[in-house]
């Protein structure tokens, strides 16, 4: 068992997080229950499912949770370009918060190769 707050993949998904977070902040109003909120819950999922998952007693179920973060990650992928595409996240934020996604699915699929790897 290793603490979450080690992994920088954590840290990586955590600070989308925050930027995630931050940038839903001038959403209209009305996107509170729709957007703005879906963008948020798939963002905290990539943490939370990390930080889950490190706790697990083996690797397989670490790499389970590995692969919930990372499709959480495509969905946040998704969420981006929709707000992108519907006017409500600009050019370059939308930018730095595909690139920070894209960086952190990168590195759970890594992760998860390693695991793989190591429990053959």
């Amino acid at each position: 068992m290793q603490s979450f707050k080690n992994l920088k993949v954590w840290e990586r998904a955590h600070v989308l997080t925050l930027d995630v977070y931050q940038s839903s902040k001038s959403f209209p109003r009305e996107e509170i229950y729709g957007l703005t909120s879906q963008m948020r819950r798939a963002s905290t999922s990539i943490g939370a499912n990390i930080a889950e998952g490190s706790c697990r007693r083996g690797d397989v179920d670490f790499a389970r949770f590995l692969q919930i973060a990372a499709g959480s990650t495509s969905e946040l992928e998704y969420h981006l370009l929709l707000a992108r595409d519907v006017k409500l996240l600009e050019e370059p934020d939308y930018e730095r918060l595909s690139g920070r996604t894209i960086e952190v699915k990168r590195m759970l699929a890594s992760l998860m190769k390693t695991l793989r790897a190591e429990s053959r």
